[in-house]
């Protein structure tokens, strides 16, 4: 078996891991072809990565331009605990007032630390929602690594 089969994640890594961690990088395609990368927190929706931004952010404009997207999640300091999962996909534009709300709430709660806090987060989310949309990250390819894996196996 090669080293890269040896720290492939299954599904079920790859989901747990991108439940529970809360910042990706996101990046989309510049104008001028070169890669635009940012740091976002995210949520999910409907199992799906998920994030907000300003309509007016360069990355939304990007995205309406060019719809592919990359995310990248990482975990680990050294390279032996090296975690991570990239998705590739399209990011689905949400519109809607209630849609856009949802997924900003996705987002804070994550972002926040605080999966209950509705009250504390309803008035913020609304809000600053006003001059936001969001995304929804429809996957076309996924890969993923887990250094840990390699001192498990011989």
């Amino acid at each position: 078996m090669n080293q890269r089969a040896r720290i492939v994640m299954s599904d079920d890594e790859i989901t747990a891991f991108i439940a529970e961690s809360r910042k990706l990088q996101l990046g989309t395609i510049n104008p001028d072809g070169t890669p635009h990368m940012v740091t976002m927190f995210y949520g999910l929706t409907g199992g799906k990565i998920s994030f907000w931004t300003y309509g007016k952010a360069q990355k939304t404009r990007n995205i309406e331009r060019d719809a592919r997207v990359s995310c990248l999640i990482e975990a680990g300091e050294e390279y032996s605990d090296l975690r991570g999962v990239l998705v590739y996909g399209v990011a689905r534009r949400i519109d809607d007032s209630a849609g856009i709300l949802d997924v900003g709430m996705n987002v804070a709660r994550r972002m926040a630390g605080m999966p209950e806090a509705e009250e504390l987060l309803t008035e913020y989310v609304t809000y600053t929602g006003r001059k936001r949309v969001a995304f929804v990250v429809e996957p076309t390819r996924v890969i993923s690594w887990d250094h840990r894996k390699l001192a498990t196996q011989v």
